[in-house]
């Protein structure tokens, strides 16, 4: 595949760069992104994975957008409230770069369907706000063998890390949560959330799907980033693999 002059143009600062190059931006430009939620950490990967060239984002949300969204989920406008955000998402991907297809499922992604709706996918990006959504992408994820990009967010902390629980060495989502599906949910609408921290987790787990894509920089599996907007704190910890884990132990 051979980049047009435009690409050339549009991709310019990433080719330049020598980690990436026109090597790296023809794979992004070929791969495909499952993000789950196109909330407060989904709209910043949409719309820096959209701007970087992916070719194909798959979009997983069955939500309308709502007034007390646009605090955060700097996709949407005023003008979008009642739609679809998968749909709404896609209009302003197709606004933003002709090279990248947004593909809606405006789906509620469960344990009965995930495997379907991941299916394909090269890295799949969780931002989504409820465990039992994580637990279930997360399982379908390793089950398929795809990188998952784990990004979550609360009042003023938020959390970042990349499984590859199939690797020997590499611990899965459930080496760090457990096993539980039963444990307290606390939304954002209960607790309240610090819109632009919701900002700052989405562009890094747009770093690490580029990542991922690319291979450029240090592997980041099995790290797990935390972040702490009222200390601004920024620390990095290791995760290490479960040996006792039933879904990648042993």
């Amino acid at each position: 595949m051979n980049l047009t002059d435009d690409q050339l143009d549009r991709y310019a600062r990433h080719i330049v760069l020598k980690e990436i190059g026109g090597f790296g931006q023809r794979a992004l430009l070929n791969a495909t992104v499952a993000i789950i939620g196109a909330g407060g950490i989904g709209s910043p990967v949409i719309q820096y994975l959209a701007a970087a060239g992916i070719g194909h984002l798959r979009v997983i949300d069955d939500d309308t957008v709502s007034l007390s969204n646009l605090q955060r989920q700097t996709l949407f406008t005023t003008r979008d409230v009642g739609a679809g955000k998968v749909a709404m998402a896609a209009n302003a991907v197709q606004r933003m770069n002709p090279d990248v297809r947004l593909e809606g499922r405006p789906q509620r992604i469960d344990a009965g369907n995930a495997a379907a709706l991941l299916a394909g996918a090269g890295i799949v990006v969780d931002g989504s706000d409820n465990f039992g959504t994580r637990l279930a992408v997360a399982d379908a994820a390793l089950a398929a063998r795809i990188p998952l990009v784990s990004a979550a967010v609360g009042q003023f902390e938020g959390q970042l890390a990349v499984y590859r629980g199939w690797e020997a060495d590499k611990p899965c989502y459930r080496c760090f949560v457990g096993h539980d599906p039963d444990r307290p949910e606390a939304s954002c609408a209960d607790q309240g959330v610090l819109g632009a921290l919701t900002g700052v987790v989405g562009s890094l787990a747009a770093i690490e799907a580029v990542r991922g894509i690319t291979g450029f920089g240090e592997d980041s599996a099995g790290k797990l980033l935390l972040i702490d907007a009222l200390a601004f704190r920024f620390r990095t910890i290791t995760l290490p693999k479960d040996p006792g884990c039933r879904a990648c132990g042993g």
